[in-house]
């Protein structure tokens, strides 16, 4: 019996560029809306004034295909598992009673 060898498809070298209008942001607020076609991610951080008001500031909004936003997911699942492993679990704190957010 002969085995057939399948040629090996060279892997194309990345390169990463950053545009000119590119920015880094911190956002401690994401919010999600999902359809058929694409998951919409919208960054922006909280700022809370006072026990019973809470602004959030939206400074991006990103569209990723149902394909990238689960690679996105599996690199967020094995980066957070690495890092619990290295530092120790990351723990979701609720709300306080009366809505304010820690």
């Amino acid at each position: 019996m002969m085995s057939v060898m399948t040629p090996s498809i060279p892997q194309p070298k990345i390169h990463l560029a950053n545009t000119p209008d590119y920015r880094e942001n911190y956002s401690n607020s994401v919010q999600m809306r999902v359809n058929l076609w694409d998951f919409f991610l919208l960054f922006g951080t909280v700022n809370q004034t006072a026990p019973e008001t809470v602004t959030i500031q939206n400074f991006q909004g990103i569209y990723l295909s149902p394909q990238q936003a689960k690679a996105l997911f599996n690199v967020l699942q094995q980066n957070l598992t690495q890092y619990e492993a290295t530092f120790g679990e990351i723990r979701i704190e609720p709300k306080t009673p009366g809505g304010s957010i820690q």
